[in-house]
């Protein structure tokens, strides 16, 4: 693995400013240690999961690698004071969060040493996070898998990087060396990608959900749930039209959330009909299952080129 110096790998202390995405269902201790030790940074994605759950792929993922990982917490899950409290408890050393504002836990984990980078929509809020005294922003754009926002990571970036003094990490579309590249033209330092790491080997979800994701075009996501406040990207499937059709025909919130409640787990265990297949437009550029090394790899070696680094 090459090393690549920016402020963002070395705020983490990793070798490329590479982070894989906090996916719930899909980002576990297997997934997060093969990045951290290939010279990323792995991110375990706490969900909605309690924190016993967190604590054990903490522990395994500290089993097979003295590598800097961080735990992604999204903060409006019922279970998000607890698995604050587990972060500082295990010793991890970044922590991202989602869903919310991290401004009440910043103190405690500040004492702990944590790096605090929260995944932010809008330059405004990028803002306010930079105030409450976090290290670094992720600024990830509505082409990313899962819970979107509106704006296109093309505008939101620099807009970001404008808006704050501290480093900002590009997410949302990337897949590849060359938006890895583009990123970095923005004025990001470095990026965080999801879907391009849910179809690797190390990955634990079942192959059904990675076969859709390689198999997917470049018009095969569809955001879903925009009448509730909470849209979400997914690959289109059963599920996706059906909830199209309630949606658009005046379904209640209600109706809506109860038909998508644990259709990602249903999505992680094999279900590529009915589960929520949560990809972004990367998708569509997807073409094989790799190692996560050898996606870091070609990654960097392919924006350093381009960059002329």
């Amino acid at each position: 693995m090459l090393n690549w110096s920016t402020p963002i790998s070395e705020l983490l202390q990793i070798k490329v400013p590479v982070l894989q995405g906090g996916m719930a269902w899909v980002s576990d201790g297997v997934l997060a240690a093969a990045v951290s030790k290939s010279g990323g940074l792995g991110i375990i994605a706490a969900g909605n999961a309690p924190a016993d759950w967190v604590r054990n792929q903490i522990r395994y993922a500290k089993s097979q690698t003295d590598k800097p990982f961080g735990v992604n917490i999204m903060l409006m899950s019922p279970f998000a004071a607890d698995v604050a409290k587990v972060v500082v408890e295990e010793g991890v050393k970044v922590v991202t969060t989602g869903a919310g504002s991290p401004g009440v836990y910043i103190p405690s984990w500040k004492e702990a040493g944590i790096k605090i980078i929260p995944v932010i929509p809008s330059s405004a809020l990028a803002i306010r996070m930079e105030r409450a005294g976090v290290d670094a922003i992720i600024a990830e754009g509505g082409e990313s898998g899962g819970h979107v926002g509106e704006m296109t990571t093309m505008a939101l970036v620099p807009q970001v990087v404008d808006a704050v003094k501290i480093p900002v990490i590009a997410a949302g579309g990337i897949a590849d060396g060359r938006g890895m590249a583009a990123a970095f033209m923005l004025g990001a330092v470095g990026v965080q990608m999801g879907t391009r790491f849910l179809a690797s080997n190390e990955c634990t979800v079942h192959e059904n959900y990675k076969n859709k994701v390689i198999e997917a075009r470049d018009t095969d996501t569809a955001v879903t749930g925009r009448s509730t406040g909470h849209p979400v990207r997914i690959l289109k499937n059963r599920l996706s039209r059906q909830f199209t059709t309630l949606e658009s025909g005046g379904a209640s919130v209600e109706e809506l959330e109860a038909l998508g409640a644990g259709r990602l787990k249903l999505a992680a265990e094999g279900d590529a009909d009915w589960g929520s297949l949560m990809a972004g437009q990367s998708a569509g550029m997807v073409k094989c299952l790799c190692s996560v090394e050898e996606i870091l790899n070609s990654t960097c070696s392919q924006a350093r080129l381009l960059l002329k680094l």
